[in-house]
Parts: C-alpha cells; sequence; structure tokens
C-alpha cells in the first residue's frame, strides 16, 4: 500500500479515534498533517488574541523543513499509536 494511501486512511481514521486526543496531542496531528498537505508554513503569525490561531501556527512552524513523505508517514504512525 502506497504512503499516500495510508495518509488518507489515517486521516479517515483520525475522526473516528476512540477517545479524543489531548489538546498537545491533536496539535501534533493538525502540525503534521498541514505539514504534509501544504509544506512549510508561510503564513503570518496571528495575533496574540487568537490563541487558538497561535497554537496551530505553532504546531505547523514545527514540523518546518520536513518532506510531504516524512510528514505523512510521522502522521500515520501517530494516528496508528492512537487507534
Amino acid at each position: 500500500m502506497a504512503l499516500k494511501d495510508d495518509f488518507d486512511a489515517a486521516v479517515a481514521n483520525s475522526r473516528n479515534l476512540s477517545e479524543r486526543p489531548d489538546n498537545a496531542t491533536l496539535l501534533k496531528i493538525y502540525g503534521l498533517f498541514k505539514q504534509a498537505t501544504q509544506g512549510d508554513n508561510t503564513a503570518r503569525k496571528p495575533g496574540f488574541g487568537d490563541l487558538e490561531g497561535r497554537a496551530k501556527w505553532d504546531a505547523w512552524s514545527a514540523c518546518k523543513g520536513r518532506s510531504a513523505d516524512e510528514a505523512m508517514q510521522q502522521y500515520v504512525d501517530l494516528i496508528q499509536s492512537l487507534s
């Protein structure tokens, strides 16, 4: 099975986890997804009033420099560990 297929399956599985992950894990999932699908974060950092936006921006930026394949594999591994 190709990595892209594994990634797509993991994305689908992420919506059906038996237990909601903690916020830190959710942010890691978000960052890896964005890195895998859009590459390095080039968006402006949200302002101080947007705490959720800043947390997501930071999570995505923490993945900077990873290839799409590397981010996809880490995403798949993380979702499998939560299933």
